[in-house]
């Protein structure tokens, strides 16, 4: 059975930009037959997310995600329907995902690698399960609820960097559900600050490339800033930061400014910001949602609902086609995308 598949053609360095030329499409085939536990799956959506970044390095620098092989398929979140199996747990036509599903349009996995999924949870919008009711609300609901500190009543004021990608845009709106009176997002464009702001109830939103973040912060969170989701790190992070109050939260979550720097994760802070943390008693803890999954089913189930009902806005950008992945991802890293960069492969 020929299908089309995404092998790493080559690594950028620990320093380097990725460019599409570092993805290659290849035709391939499946064998005919499957064995016992396998199910043949066809990739109906996939996902590419900042993470993957360090992928593409011959270490990625953390234990918790394997590098990318050179002339190897690609893996990453996916969503796919089972056309034939012989595993009991799949039967023909379940919809299915895996955080490690193959770049491939079609694919024989190993079905206890695979989570069966309801479409109705998503109003069968299945792109969702690899964002909002996915791996990334998760980040974004557990990522505020552990190490955001956020209280009703409390009149906090929240600040999420990256804020329009896929995490950030929810994470903004839990803060806002969870009693936060103000949620400001910082991003790239005007398009997005529309976004942020009309459809997904932000306070506000600041262009970094275009306003004077310091004077923006000062006028837009009049209290000082109580809880910092930081999901780019870099000099956006140390402004933050210096305008945040005494006692106040810093939900580390991702530093996408360092990705492409041969620095340790997280990367080291100036003296001046340590001083800052230190000074202010801020807490600043590394988030990885992987920790808590011990909670993500109701999680999951509690996105679902915010989702359904509405009270959770959901952004994404789809690109159609298995051979824009490359593409996709890379305008990803330079921030191309609103919300959830999802790639649909089929029907």
């Amino acid at each position: 059975m020929p299908v089309q598949r995404v092998v790493l053609n080559s690594r950028p360095g620990n320093n380097g930009v990725p460019v599409p030329a570092h993805f290659r499409l290849e035709e391939t085939t499946l064998a005919p037959d499957l064995e016992d536990g396998e199910v043949l799956v066809r990739t109906l959506c996939l996902s590419v997310d900042p993470y993957m970044r360090c992928r593409m390095n011959e270490d990625t620098g953390v234990g918790y995600v394997t590098p990318w092989q050179l002339s190897e398929c690609v893996d990453g979140g996916g969503v796919g329907v089972v056309e034939s199996s012989r595993c009991s747990a799949c039967s023909e036509g379940d919809v299915v995902t895996s955080f490690n599903w193959p770049w491939q349009t079609k694919a024989v996995m190993k079905g206890s690698a695979l989570q069966k999924v309801d479409p109705q949870v998503v109003d069968g919008h299945l792109s969702y399960f690899l964002g909002a009711v996915g791996i990334t609300g998760l980040t974004a609901l557990l990522g505020v609820r552990e190490k955001g500190n956020v209280t009703k009543g409390a009149n906090q004021t929240m600040v999420v960097s990256g804020a329009a990608g896929a995490c950030g845009s929810v994470a903004g709106q839990i803060g806002r559900l969870d009693g936060c009176v103000r949620a400001v997002g910082i991003c790239g464009s005007e398009e997005k600050c529309r976004a942020l702001v009309d459809d997904c109830g932000f306070s506000a939103a600041i262009n970094y490339r275009k306003e004077d973040i310091p004077a923006k912060l000062q006028e837009l969170c009049p209290d000082g800033i109580d809880v910092y989701f930081d999901n780019v790190g870099g000099g956006i992070s140390d402004t933050v930061i210096a305008q945040m109050n005494n006692n106040s939260h810093v939900i580390l979550c991702g530093q996408i400014s360092q990705y492409n720097k041969d620095v340790p994760y997280p990367p080291p802070l100036s003296e001046e910001i340590q001083e800052t943390l230190r000074r202010k008693n801020i807490t600043r803890e590394r988030f990885t949602v992987l920790n808590y999954m011990n909670k993500a089913d109701a999680a999951l189930c509690e996105l679902s609902q915010l989702v359904k009902s509405r009270h959770i806005n959901v952004l994404e950008t789809v690109v159609e086609g298995i051979e824009k992945m490359g593409d996709a991802f890379c305008s990803m890293m330079k921030g191309g995308n609103i919300g959830k960069q999802i790639i649909k492969i089929s029907e």
